[in-house]
């Protein structure tokens, strides 16, 4: 005899429509706003960094890191290495994503966090919403007349973190086609976006540093190849008028195949180039200014043409620290870069200190034995080098012709 089943009832029905289907409703809303919410995680205890390597800093990227206790982590590592000063990136268009509407969320972690280490932020700022450049276009192309939005946006970023960001960096290598948008690098555009941005800051917060964008190390010749040399778009600046308005420049040097103390050359990319930058200022009534170098490093792929071994990338890197405490003008030198969210699966992923899963490189260890005991040579016994590990003589090595592509 088969057992009869009478059909729900209207309770029935409701609580079915419940359990099964409201879930489901929810999982989809989440899908259709984006990612789910982060649950902040407990700032813990007031800390402190340690150092003995005051010039040592390190450009992190928790741009896309949406984890709360991966944003910790990092920083908690960044200060157990003596690291004393991070640069993050913050992008526009993730804080504002509608005209005048502003997420704060993510960069309220980022510097609460960091400040909770007992680290100070410098936050470099661009990356355009779609709401502010034609549609399609690159994420880097601000028309001139949206420079005003950029600007208001700088000033509203200045007035919420008043006195817990150190400075602002105002772009990122302009001098780079890519990063202006696909347009022809343009100092004087530049300098009119500089100088909307510094007054914008100023006045919502008059003891913010806004710096200048540092300029990506390059020898091209002309924007037909895509770049303008790093010194001639400087001095294209300062010919434009932008000296009133950045308080600092900031500087990228990277180092190729060259050891740290190989002599600045306008022919050749290398890690002292930064000096013929910091001539130029001088040149220009500057020499008073700050120039902090934002981004620095060398890379260990075994498969590109610009890296070096990983122990010479050791070497190089501490070489350039102790090299950094002779220049009065430079307050830090920022390892480019500390962590990546994920994995590239390119060379990309040889820049970084420590792994997506938290594993510190070699070079992390190095570096928080030098910050601990301020000597190169125990950074080098840390890792199992010695001085007679020091870079390879630089005639050997094949010239720089570019500008970094991270």
């Amino acid at each position: 005899m088969r057992h009869y089943t009478p059909p729900p009832t209207p309770f029935v029905w409701r609580r079915l429509v419940t359990s099964l289907f409201l879930p489901l409703t929810l999982a989809m809303l989440l899908v259709g706003l984006g990612k789910p919410p982060v649950i902040p995680t407990e700032l813990g205890p007031q800390q402190m960094v340690v150092t003995r390597a005051p010039q040592l800093a390190v450009h992190t990227r928790l741009t896309d890191e949406v984890e709360s206790w991966k944003i910790k982590q990092t920083l908690v590592m960044v200060r157990l290495m003596g690291a004393s000063t991070i640069i993050e990136y913050f992008p526009w268009a993730y804080m504002e994503p509608r005209q005048g509407r502003y997420n704060w969320d993510h960069a309220d972690q980022v510097i609460d966090h960091a400040r909770r280490q007992g680290l100070k932020v410098v936050a470099r700022i661009d990356y355009v919403p779609d709401w502010a450049r034609p549609a399609q276009s690159s994420t880097r192309l601000l028309p001139d007349d949206r420079f005003e939005d950029y600007a208001r946006f700088v000033g509203a970023f200045a007035e919420r973190y008043r006195g817990r960001v150190e400075a602002l960096v105002i772009w990122n290598e302009p001098n780079v086609s890519f990063e202006w948008g696909g347009r022809p690098p343009d100092a004087v555009a530049y300098t009119r976006l500089l100088a909307g941005a510094y007054q914008a800051a100023k006045a919502a917060d008059p003891s913010v540093q806004v710096w200048a964008g540092a300029l990506a190390p390059t020898l091209a010749s002309s924007d037909e190849e895509g770049a303008v040399s790093d010194l001639a778009f400087l001095a294209a600046m300062y010919d434009a008028g932008a000296a009133p308005y950045f308080d600092g420049l900031t500087m990228h040097a990277y180092g190729w195949n060259f050891a740290a103390d190989d002599p600045p050359d306008p022919a050749v990319v290398n890690f002292r180039r930064v000096e013929l930058l910091r001539a130029i200022m001088v040149r220009h009534g500057d020499g008073h200014k700050p120039a902090p170098i934002t981004e620095a490093g060398w890379n260990d792929h075994p498969r590109w043409t610009k890296a070096v071994r990983p122990s010479q990338r050791i070497v190089a890197t501490v070489d350039a620290l102790d090299l950094a405490r002779g220049w009065e003008w430079a307050p830090f030198v920022a390892v480019w870069a500390f962590r990546f969210p994920w994995a590239n699966h390119s060379f990309i992923d040889n820049w970084a200190l420590v792994d997506p899963d938290f594993t510190p490189r070699p070079l992390y260890t190095a570096l928080a034995a030098y910050a601990a005991r301020g000597s190169s040579d125990a950074a080098l016994e840390a890792v199992g080098l010695n001085t007679s590990d020091r870079f390879l003589s630089t005639s050997t090595a094949p010239p720089a012709t570019s500008h970094a592509s991270q």
